[in-house]
């Protein structure tokens, strides 16, 4: 029978029984139990705090990267989007001085006005 013992709650020292209460006094059995009010658990010491505070600047700085990266991702599809839209109304505005003026005349002005807009900028 050195079963039978091994099983038994004396056998097994470590092993932690939830303490029994009875039914509480108010009657609302549905709430969790109270527990002691200790206004100093939780502190902790100034070098903890320390190093958590550091942590979190930490984290922030990386979450503040990673924002910047996707801001600036952000961005630049943007700035192609509005570089091919006004790329395509440029196609289109000659396309449609090619109906009227000849094409040799159309390119002359396209080429005046590419370096128009580079002496521009």
């Amino acid at each position: 029978m050195p079963t039978a013992l091994a099983s038994t709650p004396a056998a097994a020292p470590n092993a932690k029984i939830p303490q029994v209460t009875g039914l509480r006094k108010n009657g609302k059995q549905w709430h969790q139990s109270r527990k002691a009010f200790r206004p100093t658990a939780g502190q902790s010491s100034y070098a903890k705090r320390v190093e958590k505070q550091a942590q979190e600047a930490e984290v922030k700085k990386l979450e503040d990267e990673m924002k910047a990266e996707k801001e600036d991702e952000r961005q630049r599809r943007i700035q192609a989007i509005k570089d091919k839209r006004a790329a395509k109304e440029e196609k289109e505005r000659f396309a449609k001085m090619e109906e009227k003026m000849h094409r040799k005349r159309v390119e002359r002005l396209k080429r005046r006005e590419k370096r128009n807009k580079v002496l521009k900028s």
